[in-house]
C-alpha cells in the first residue's frame, strides 16, 4: 500500500496501466489499519462463517475489526486468508482474541478449532 499523498509518485513512474484502490473508513480520521489473518483449523467438518478480529496492547488498548461481508469456509488443515480491518492501531499486540459467527440465530452453535494463526500488519509488513 502507498500513503494517499505519496500514491502518484510511486505508481506514475511505471509505464504500464495501473489500478489503484484507496481502503478507507467511513469515520474521521477515515484512516484504516488493515491486517491479513491467516488461519488453519482442524475442524473434521466443514465450517462456514465470519471473523470478528480483537486485538489488545499491553496498556489493555482495544481495537475491534469489522465483521468480512462474506463468510469464509474453514476445512480441516487447510489455510485461509481474511483481510480484516481497524480503524487504529496498535503497535505491540499483547492479546489477540477471534469470534467465529455463522450469524445463523437458529440451530446450533458451531466452534471453529484453530490450529494455527498468524495476523500481519500490511500497513507495516515488518510486524
Amino acid at each position: 500500500g502507498y500513503h494517499a499523498d505519496r500514491w502518484k509518485k510511486m505508481l506514475i513512474p511505471y509505464n504500464s496501466p495501473t489500478k489503484a484502490y484507496f481502503d478507507t473508513s467511513d469515520k474521521d480520521p477515515f484512516c484504516m489499519y488493515n491486517y491479513l489473518l491467516d488461519i488453519t483449523t482442524w475442524n473434521k467438518s466443514i465450517r462456514r462463517g465470519f471473523i470478528k478480529v480483537k486485538i489488545i496492547d499491553y496498556a489493555g488498548n482495544t481495537v475491534e475489526s469489522q465483521m468480512n461481508s462474506e463468510a469464509s469456509t474453514f476445512q480441516q488443515y487447510k489455510r485461509v486468508k481474511i483481510l480484516t480491518g481497524f480503524y487504529q492501531d496498535i503497535e505491540k499486540i499483547a492479546k489477540i482474541s477471534l469470534t467465529f459467527s455463522t450469524k445463523n440465530l437458529i440451530g446450533p452453535k458451531h466452534k471453529l478449532r484453530i490450529l494455527q494463526m498468524k495476523l500481519k500488519s500490511l500497513n507495516d509488513p515488518k510486524r
